[in-house]
């Protein structure tokens, strides 16, 4: 929903692995994410309108109040675990397969 997409993983003290939010945007566009709030480390892949992940922000500091940003504009940011990513075998280039990238 809306408002829990506004909470975002704030206030989460634990996430098992392989589960995340998906925050995906009406249009690319650049993308800047805070960790205010939030309890534990995560893994943000920046994805493209394709389904491209183009960035990955690795085991961000929680409740900092630095802006985390996209290079270059995104469809959507996939937040997961910190240190998933590197676990899972994740890289830029890799792609995701979700509606939200014209993928069914």
């Amino acid at each position: 929903t809306p408002r829990r997409q506004a909470q975002g993983l704030m206030f989460v003290r634990s996430l098992p692995p392989q589960r995340g939010m998906l925050f995906v945007h009406e249009s690319p566009k650049p993308i800047g994410m805070w960790m205010k709030n939030t309890y534990i480390p995560l893994d943000m892949l920046f994805i493209d309108a394709k389904g491209r992940i183009r960035q990955i922000a690795e085991n961000t500091t929680p409740h900092s109040l630095e802006v985390i940003r996209s290079q270059e504009p995104a469809l959507a940011v996939l937040e997961i675990g910190g240190g998933e990513a590197r676990r899972l075998g994740i890289k830029p280039g890799h792609k995701v397969s979700h509606s939200a990238f014209g993928q069914h």
